[in-house]
C-alpha cells in the first residue's frame, strides 16, 4: 500500500536509449507546452485584428487547450518511460493541433488538412490508453 512519502511519477530502471528516448519526450512536451500558452494568448488576442468569425477563433484555442493538455500527458509519459505513447501523443497534438492552427489561419489553402484533425485525435485516445496499459 502507497504512503503519502510515495512519489507521485516514479522513475524506474532503464537502459541508455530508453533514457535518451523519455528526455527527448521530456524536451518535446516542455517546448510544445510553451508554445501552447504562446498559441492560446496570440488566440485569445491577436488573432481578433484578423479574423472575426468566432467559430475560427473558438477552433484555435481547441487546439492550444488540446496541445496544453497533451503537453502534460507526454510529460507523465516521458516520466513513465512509455515510448509508445509519447510517440502517439506528440504525433497526436502535431496532427491535431497543427491541422487547426492552420485550417484557422488559412483555411483555403490548408483545406487538404481537414482529415488529418481527426486522425490526430485518435493519436491523442491511443496514447491515453497505451499510457494506461503499459
Amino acid at each position: 500500500m502507497p504512503s503519502e512519502s510515495t512519489p507521485l511519477l516514479v522513475s524506474l530502471p532503464s537502459n541508455s536509449t530508453t533514457r535518451k528516448r523519455s528526455a527527448m519526450f521530456w524536451t518535446l512536451g516542455c517546448i510544445y507546452g510553451a508554445t501552447a500558452v504562446c498559441f492560446g494568448a496570440f488566440g485569445a488576442h491577436g488573432l481578433k485584428k484578423t479574423i472575426s468569425d468566432p467559430a475560427r477563433i473558438a477552433n484555435f484555442a481547441t487546439a492550444a487547450h488540446y496541445q496544453l493538455i497533451h503537453s502534460v500527458a507526454l510529460l507523465v509519459a516521458a516520466q513513465n518511460q512509455n515510448p509508445i505513447s509519447g510517440v502517439l501523443f506528440t504525433t497526436g497534438m502535431t496532427m491535431f493541433s497543427g491541422s487547426l492552427y492552420a485550417l484557422v489561419l488559412d483555411p483555403a489553402r490548408f483545406r487538404f488538412l481537414g482529415p488529418v484533425t481527426p486522425l490526430g485525435g485518435l493519436c491523442l485516445i491511443a496514447g491515453w490508453a497505451a499510457l494506461a496499459f503499459k
